[in-house]
């Protein structure tokens, strides 16, 4: 595949079984994309050592709750990592070199960088893709004990965490078992990589929203939202076949999709002007508002909380 080296490096990452591949590896990948001189070694030794460094503050014994009571003492008071709540919507939250260095960040990648430590220290824990909220756990299925990194480590059981469910949303949540299973890698790197793709739509970034879709396809080809998406942002850059192909292929496995009348109007236009096309002639005959906020417009739901 004719990819940029970052991404290709990303590729060979995650084309292995989901146990195999390295959260942190890959997510340093992703971000050497949008940082090209990022060094990746250097951020797997800094998280080395800080896995060093919280070994050697360990208890003899060890068991879950002092291992975690460890691990916050350092990432949150040694360190002072902390969510970032003054600007949780900052690009820069989401790609893991800047959470390291800026030690500031969101629920997703707070969790990542408090279970790639874990990994380091031999206490297995696996991330918790609760609705609006990323948290971990310790991977033992008798133990329901779920730590919260963005409120620094905080311990909850599975009552907590629908109280915490029902803050975030400002009102009382239909909890569900599920939303407390634990997520594979593949997931986490979606769902990191769709929060960095509502935060490129809302600025209109059509090259990044692209880039962000291209890698959340490869590492699950037959999403359809994603390939709808594309379609429609090709088609906004004036990549005329590329958006054809894409909105093709969507239309034949969702033949009544709802957006198909706004479909056939880009081919239509397509096929009348092939010149620079934007959503206002759209708007003129009622079937969307060109002016629609972006994330109208591609069914992402902007600001939950990752």
């Amino acid at each position: 595949m004719d990819f940029p080296q970052a991404r290709q490096r990303f590729y060979e990452e995650i084309n292995q079984p989901d146990e195999q591949i390295d959260l942190a590896t890959a997510a340093l990948y992703l971000a050497q994309e949008e940082y090209p001189g990022l060094d990746v070694k250097f951020y797997l030794t800094a998280l080395e050592t800080m896995a060093a460094e919280v070994m050697a503050r360990l208890p003899t014994e060890r068991y879950p709750l002092r291992m975690i009571q460890t691990l916050n003492q350092y990432l949150y008071d040694d360190l002072g990592f902390s969510g970032n709540t003054e600007d949780y919507y900052d690009p820069r939250n989401s790609y893991l070199n800047e959470v390291l260095d800026r030690r500031i960040g969101i629920p997703i990648t707070l969790s990542l960088v408090y279970l790639a430590v874990a990994q380091r220290i031999n206490f297995p824990m696996v991330g918790v893709g609760m609705p609006g909220h990323f948290l971990v756990r310790p991977a033992v299925e008798e133990m329901l004990l779920f730590v919260d990194p963005f409120h620094r480590g905080e311990t909850m059981f599975a009552e907590d965490c629908q109280e915490r469910l029902s803050q975030i949303y400002g009102q009382p949540v239909n909890f569900r078992p599920e939303f407390l299973e634990p997520v594979g890698s593949r997931y986490f790197l979606t769902r990191l990589l769709t929060n960095l793709k509502a935060i490129y739509i809302s600025k209109n970034d059509r090259l990044r929203t692209l880039s962000v879709i291209d890698r959340i396809l490869l590492l699950f080809p037959s999403a359809l939202t994603e390939l709808r998406d594309r379609g429609f942002i090709y088609y906004q850059l004036n990549r005329w076949t590329e958006a054809r192909q894409d909105l093709t292929d969507y239309l034949d496995q969702m033949p009544t999709a709802p957006e198909r009348e706004v479909i056939w109007i880009c081919w239509r236009r397509w096929a009348n002007c092939k010149r620079v096309a934007t959503f206002t002639a759209v708007d003129r005959i009622g079937v969307m508002k060109a002016k629609a906020a972006p994330h109208q417009i591609f069914g992402i739901v902007q600001g939950q909380s990752l």
